[in-house]
């Protein structure tokens, strides 16, 4: 089992080159995923990155991708622990890192300090990173 992170799922979903490696696997995502690849596939749209044909086919991919979405009881706690642990502002990201330490698997994401290479961090993972803590 791995969570997805929203702009993995997202670049999944628009044919990127892992599309159909990603969704051989169990994914799981906390709720907001769903919005958050909504706000980035229509931002796409709107910068002129994505056409809107490629859009309507990559919603209809996101819509249908094998990613179960996961809310345990303690996320949001999770997620605040993780935020202040982290030093980040929002709790956005950390509801990703939370899921991923709460159902004991991996976060797959990817990391602005990385060259927006994918990473699959474990739950021990803490600061360990390619120049930056924070998760895209």
């Amino acid at each position: 089992m791995l969570v997805v992170d929203a702009n993995v799922a997202l670049d999944a979903a628009l044919g990127g080159p892992e599309s159909e490696r990603i969704f051989t696997y169990e994914l799981v995502a906390p709720p907001l995923m769903s919005s958050e690849t909504l706000s980035g596939l229509r931002r796409a749209v709107w910068r002129g990155d994505v056409r809107s044909e490629a859009a309507s086919v990559a919603f209809e991919r996101l819509i249908a991708a094998p990613i179960k979405r996961r809310a345990p009881r303690r996320l949001n706690r999770e997620a605040c622990a993780v935020a202040t642990e982290l030093g980040w502002a929002k709790t956005y990201d950390a509801e990703y890192v939370a899921l991923a330490r709460l159902l004991g698997c991996r976060l797959l994401t990817r990391l602005a300090g990385c060259n927006g290479r994918l990473h699959a961090w474990s739950t021990s993972w803490a600061r360990r990173s390619c120049g930056t803590a924070g998760v895209s």
